[in-house]
């Protein structure tokens, strides 16, 4: 598959599977059922637990440039994660998009910090092999 249809499958994926893990905290009215500091931490871990395991698979195909690669992917997954808020979580939360970006949005800082140090940790693994 291209390196970059993987990335961006995989920046969707990172999406996904919170916002499908959120569905069963909610009522069916959309009233939010724990405590929204529990629902929170769920989504932070969720979310960073799977793009860590899609980091590292896409980190291991990869030999050289791994810095580079990992500014690209950090900023193609946070990209599409914003979209995918943009379209479909602020219809169905109803916020603004200042709400939206001090509560959410900000949060997805942690994809790119994330994906920068993945490249910078593979690209020195990969100095220190040869």
């Amino acid at each position: 598959m291209n390196k970059i249809i993987r990335i961006c499958l995989y920046g969707s994926i990172v999406w996904l599977i919170p916002f499908l893990i959120a569905i069963p905290f909610y009522s069916p009215d959309g009233t939010l059922l724990p405590d929204e500091h529990l629902f929170k931490s769920v989504m932070i871990v969720t979310g960073g637990l799977a793009g860590s395991f899609l980091l590292i698979r896409l980190f291991q195909e990869m030999d050289d440039q791994c810095i580079r690669e990992g500014y690209m992917i950090g900023g193609i997954w946070i990209l599409i994660n914003w979209t995918l808020d943009l379209i479909i979580l602020l219809p169905l939360s109803g916020m603004d998009l200042l709400t939206y970006f001090s509560q959410i949005g900000l949060r997805y800082l942690m994809i790119p910090i994330m994906s920068i140090m993945a490249g910078y940790i593979a690209e020195n693994a990969t100095k220190h092999q040869k």
